[in-house]
């Protein structure tokens, strides 16, 4: 993952592209130096106009033998974010995807942030609209739950078209907007996924393991909005407890290991993460 930051850092470098750590890797970044010990991803996240130019311009930037960049919304990925993923390794998830052709290699997450209504009833209907897309989008990936809610959200959204409801939560005609969202990045709650835009127009440079990378100047206020005193680990008892991969394989291909999901015990797994 580290290598996968270091060449997002290349290609924004190269073309003037901005981009941050976010959520639990800037989080990281501010206590650690590095990746939270019992953390297992790492995040980066551009404003809408940068992630555009991210995806237009990283597929000639990388080596498509060594790695793959998964675009939202594309074949093989309904989902509303994108990743770059690692060639010839497996991050094999506790979910039974639809479409095999799906990649699982080894990823980071790279999430956009798009433009939030200036007026109250608007930011809420974004905020409506993108949890019918996140609906949507993991219902066709294949997403698993014992929540009846949840299964009848999913149903219920299924058959909405969701073109309009994509352009609505981007918002990219107000490019003016005082404060901005990630409805589509690391938070499922409101407030946890709206902030002043000047947070992630202002970044400061800090030790990441063995590199030094962009995070937001206002991190202290940013990172207390998601975890409150963030300064203070989770309890030992508690760490861990969000577990992205049941399998990673840094020597095999994610092709290796097609349908093994299928025999996964996904009613334990459910138990688990509540």
């Amino acid at each position: 993952m580290l290598d996968m930051l270091f060449e997002v850092d290349r290609i924004c470098r190269k073309h003037s592209i901005s981009y941050m750590l976010f959520s639990g890797t800037a989080l990281g970044a501010v206590r650690h130096h590095g990746f939270i010990p019992w953390d297992d991803d790492l995040d980066v996240i551009m404003l809408r106009p940068d992630y555009e130019r991210f995806l237009q311009t990283a597929s000639g930037e990388i080596d498509p033998n060594e790695y793959f960049l998964q675009k939202e919304f594309s074949e093989h990925w309904p989902m509303f974010f994108s990743k770059l993923r690692k060639n010839g390794t497996a991050c094999i998830e506790r979910y039974i995807p639809k479409d095999t052709r799906t990649h699982q290699g080894i990823y980071i997450d790279i999430f956009p942030c798009d433009n939030l209504s200036n007026i109250w009833p608007g930011r809420k209907l974004q905020f409506l609209a993108s949890k019918v897309v996140i609906a949507k989008a993991l219902d066709c990936r294949g997403y698993l739950t014992d929540s009846k809610w949840k299964k009848l959200f999913m149903a219920l959204c299924k058959r909405i078209p969701d073109d309009m409801l994509i352009r609505f939560v981007k918002l990219e005609k107000g490019n003016d907007s005082r404060m901005v969202h990630c409805f589509f990045g690391a938070s499922s709650k409101y407030r946890k996924s709206v902030f002043p835009r000047q947070w992630f127009q202002d970044t400061v440079l800090l030790p990441f393991e063995t590199g030094d990378f962009p995070v937001s100047a206002h991190y202290d206020k940013m990172l207390t909005v998601l975890y409150g005193n963030y300064m203070e680990p989770t309890p030992a008892d508690e760490r861990g407890r969000k577990i992205h991969a049941e399998i990673v394989d840094l020597d095999h291909s994610y092709e290796t290991y097609i349908g093994v999901q299928e025999k996964m015990n996904f009613s334990e797994f459910t138990r688990s993460i509540r």
